[in-house]
């Protein structure tokens, strides 16, 4: 509590704490531990160069975990009659790349992480920082703590439950089942793959009996395949059940 009082009214970091008592109902304890989470480093981060993990990736990978576990549980008992196969792709649906980077732009994460680096922030980086953001909170709260937050603020706030199971984003899949019911061809082809900001970026090209239809480029090559689906179906205007 002492802490918390320092950080948001005497210290150095009081724009930041302030920032984040806005953004999650709270002010931390360990600023320098939330400093770090927005801390990309393609981006050559200002926090913590002198420390030897100065970049979020550890935080990252650590709140992706906690993120899974929470919405994983919160699903298993929100439809305690459905089947493993629903319970998956609703959870893959809500912790995918692009609707962590939608959450992340809807909470504002783009205003801090700003502050904290240097270059052109990618929609990805978005997602890298919120998921970071979800690491720093579990190691100063815990459990309990971090599973309530990401319920009450993130799951029932930014995510609609119902638009979700209705809403079918595989658009490979959609596009791969047309293509066997129509007696088609469908290749995905890596076209380039690029660096940007020091991280790799693949161009996809999605092909039709043999003809290049659309294309796209993304620093996942699933993600990639994906939009370059999404793209054909539109562009063919495609119907699938």
């Amino acid at each position: 509590m002492i802490r918390s009082f320092y950080n948001y009214y005497i210290s150095g970091e009081k724009e930041l704490a302030r920032k984040l008592n806005d953004l999650l109902g709270f002010t931390p304890k360990n600023i320098r531990l939330f400093k770090r989470a927005f801390s990309h480093k393609s981006l050559n981060s200002l926090a913590d160069q002198n420390t030897k993990y100065s970049s979020n990736e550890r935080l990252e990978y650590l709140g992706d975990a906690i993120l899974s576990t929470v919405v994983a549980e919160y699903l298993y008992k929100k439809y305690p009659i459905k089947d493993e196969g629903f319970l998956t792709k609703m959870r893959s649906k809500i912790v995918k790349r692009k609707s962590l980077n939608l959450i992340a732009d809807r909470m504002g994460l783009d205003l801090i992480l700003s502050d904290y680096s240097q270059g052109k922030m990618s929609q990805s980086m978005l997602g890298n920082a919120f998921e970071a953001l979800i690491g720093a909170i579990y190691l100063e709260y815990g459990y309990n703590r971090t599973r309530d937050y990401i319920i009450k603020s993130i799951l029932m706030q930014h995510i609609n439950m119902h638009e979700l199971e209705e809403y079918d984003d595989n658009f490979k899949s959609r596009l791969l089942e047309w293509a066997q019911k129509s007696g088609r061809s469908i290749e995905y082809k890596l076209v380039a793959k690029t660096k940007l900001h020091k991280r790799d970026r693949f161009k996809v090209a999605v092909l039709i009996d043999g003809n290049t239809i659309a294309s796209a480029e993304d620093f996942n090559k699933k993600s990639a395949e994906q939009s370059a689906s999404s793209q054909v179906i539109n562009k063919l205007d495609i119907k699938t059940a």
